[in-house]
């Protein structure tokens, strides 16, 4: 019942913006890039590591907003366009926006991106962004869950690249997945609309 009345409030909220920002019919934000599901979908448990070394679950979603997307360090395109743009556009909410939000690269390639190589690459954007990595199976069933496919490499070592999805998934305090930000990220509309989406639906 609240989560209804709070999507009925976001509702009536975009309706009374210009109609640039409006919702269609079918919830999507078109100016923002941003699909919210009709429901909120679950996560189911799985283990990674993080960009530290250390074990993450994904139970630990649970407690803030994140935005998660799948890509890895030797990307030469994709990655650092998206970390560049999440950057930026973390600096233009309000700091209140700001702290409900983690940003977080879940690793297609995890025969290179160690936890080490993780935090040095993600260390570059200064923006306390965050990274997974782990066994392959963990990865492609959290891709899986969140509609973020990547094909995995048939090599291990050298010079490859990985087909991965330049979409993102919103995935809301209580660790289930509520919509997507679709690639190319349009960073005026996410910067007036992801603040009202957070508030309206928690």
């Amino acid at each position: 019942m609240l989560m209804t009345l709070r999507r009925s409030l976001l509702i009536l909220v975009l309706a009374c913006t210009p109609p640039g920002f409006a919702l269609d019919r079918d919830a999507l934000l078109d100016q923002t890039n941003i699909l919210l599901l009709p429901r909120e979908r679950p996560i189911p448990q799985l283990e990674l590591i993080d960009q530290d070394g250390l074990p993450f679950s994904t139970s630990s979603l649970q407690g803030r907003w994140h935005i998660l997307f799948f890509g890895f360090t030797a990307c030469p395109d994709i990655c650092p366009t998206t970390l560049s743009d999440m950057r930026r556009l973390l600096s233009r909410l309000p700091p209140e926006t700001r702290e409900q939000l983690q940003v977080v690269l879940v690793s297609a390639d995890p025969a290179r991106d160690t936890p080490e190589q993780l935090k040095a690459y993600l260390s570059y954007y200064r923006a306390g962004f965050s990274g997974l990595t782990g066994d392959m199976e963990q990865l492609l069933r959290l891709s899986r869950a969140l509609g973020l496919p990547f094909v995995p490499a048939r090599e291990t070592e050298g010079d490859y690249s990985v087909s991965h999805s330049g979409n993102l998934a919103l995935v809301a305090p209580d660790g289930s997945l509520r919509g997507h930000i679709r690639a190319p990220l349009k960073l005026e509309g996410l910067q007036r609309m992801l603040p009202q989406i957070l508030e309206n639906e928690r």
